[in-house]
């Protein structure tokens, strides 16, 4: 008998009014990655690296894109620089999930594939269990008990996948002050087919899709104090904004650092971060993930041959040169160029977003640190729309699902640099972090919580002003 998880999320309603002028034109937005921005567009879009590599630096890039994109294989392997896949995984090359480096999606029907979706498991931590606030304080969430902090819908010959993942969609409607009206699609994800019998009775779900890749050398290279400027966990200024940063154990430091990775802001860096994908997305080992997700309960699973090397006794299967080039890569992913950027449509839009609070959350511009981790993301000025921070998004996003510091209501704001390239780059516009919202007007009306007020001036628009708004957003 198939064993079925099923939870549904809710959605609140809203409306009000805003009819705003046109804003000025900031020609330094155009580049919205500073000098290491591209110019190229189309499919390849999200794929460049930054414009301001030398010749011998883009030769690195390719060596860690090589790396990316490469399928790895399960092990022992004659491929040994990348054999150690599994035995329990959701997929075997990084290209899989961030598809062409850009944002992924939810299955979207029974017998299509999750590989760009995953699902996070956790259980509830006993406060007075000094093991669950040792590994909170460390992992910041309790991993389910059998399955894990992940759940692998794929697996090695020999070895049982975990699960299935299913989203069933129920449609919802909302009305314009115009009277035109929108449907929303409701998720409910269902996991089938539970390989290793029953879940704990209170474990926590978390849909996440793979974000796409672009300008996180950028992000990673803005200051602590930058962010930590934004904070207003008191909402002093009574804007209704309370944002506040997550922060997180960095295995690098041993120390409680400032967290801004991950749709919860749950990973400080981006050498961790891709550590933790290696880890938990393939079941790859390497000098900060020194275990993959096989609980106690998988004796296969921690049976299994691992790719490290055994006349050495190393079990770290990814390199550290493999894992410095995977780095490199990811931190020089490039930002495309804004198109259209001062076109009055787009310029009127950048006004009503502004207008409506969204800046509030979506910080316009950064200046990276001079003591960026690579010399071509320092002192740069860039647009990325994001403050990093943690905010309550209402109950209609809610995962229930905590992250260290973060609630189950809070996601980190996601940066909106490259979102109107989607479609060209990814063929779809599946957005928000599980990919319910099928476009952008979709994910706008999704939100609740600290943003309701913003939500509600958009449902107050007319058809003109939300264009304008679209045509903004689709320029960055």
């Amino acid at each position: 008998m198939r064993n079925i998880l099923i939870f549904t999320l809710s959605l609140p309603l809203m409306l009000a009014a805003c009819k705003p002028d046109t804003a000025s034109f900031d020609s330094r937005e155009i580049l919205s990655g500073g000098s290491t921005t591209t110019t190229v567009t189309g499919t390849e879009a999200f794929s460049m690296p930054s414009a301001n590599l030398t010749p011998v630096r883009q030769l690195a890039f390719n060596v860690g894109n090589s790396f990316f994109r490469n399928p790895w294989v399960s092990a022992p392997s004659s491929t040994a620089a990348r054999d150690g896949l599994g035995p329990l995984f959701n997929t075997n090359t990084c290209q899989s999930c961030h598809i062409k480096d850009g944002r992924g999606h939810p299955p979207l029907s029974d017998d299509s594939n999750a590989v760009s979706m995953l699902v996070r498991l956790s259980i509830p931590a006993q406060l007075d269990n000094a093991q669950h606030q040792t590994q909170l304080l460390h992992d910041g969430v309790i991993p389910e008990p059998v399955y894990g902090g992940q759940l692998q819908d794929m697996a090695n010959p020999g070895i049982a996948a975990e699960g299935h993942i299913r989203m069933n969609w129920q449609p919802q409607t909302l009305q314009f002050s115009d009277g035109t009206t929108i449907e929303l699609m409701k998720p409910t994800l269902q996991i089938t087919d539970l390989a290793y019998g029953e879940m704990h009775p209170q474990t926590l779900f978390s849909a996440r899709i793979a974000p796409p890749m672009i300008g996180l050398g950028l992000l990673e290279a803005i200051s602590d104090t930058d962010i930590l400027a934004q904070e207003d966990i008191d909402d002093k200024n009574a804007d209704g904004i309370s944002g506040r940063a997550n922060r997180v154990w960095s295995k690098e430091k041993e120390a409680t650092v400032v967290g801004r990775f991950g749709w919860k802001a749950g990973q400080p860096s981006l050498l961790q971060q891709d550590a933790g994908a290696f880890a938990g997305d393939m079941g790859l080992t390497s000098r900060i993930a020194h275990s993959d997700d096989c609980t106690t309960t998988q004796s296969d699973c921690r049976n299994a041959p691992n790719g490290g090397d055994p006349s050495i006794g190393d079990t770290k299967e990814v390199s550290d040169n493999i894992l410095n080039q995977v780095l490199f890569y990811s931190r020089n992913l490039a930002v495309p160029a804004r198109r259209n950027a001062n076109s009055p449509e787009v310029l009127r839009g950048k006004k009503l977003f502004s207008d409506s609070g969204c800046t509030g959350c979506h910080t316009t511009s950064f200046t990276t640190r001079a003591d960026a981790a690579e010399p071509e993301l320092a002192n740069q000025l860039i647009f990325p729309y994001t403050d990093l921070l943690l905010h309550d998004m209402g109950e209609s996003l809610a995962d229930h699902r905590p992250d260290f510091l973060a609630s189950g209501n809070e996601w980190r704001t996601p940066p909106l640099w490259g979102i109107g390239l989607t479609q060209e780059v990814n063929g779809h516009t599946r957005f928000l972090h599980d990919g319910r919202a099928r476009n952008l007007m979709e994910a706008v009306l999704w939100h609740g919580g600290e943003a309701e007020a913003s939500q509600k001036k958009v449902l107050a628009m007319d058809k003109a002003d939300r264009d304008a708004l679209l045509a903004f957003l689709n320029s960055l």
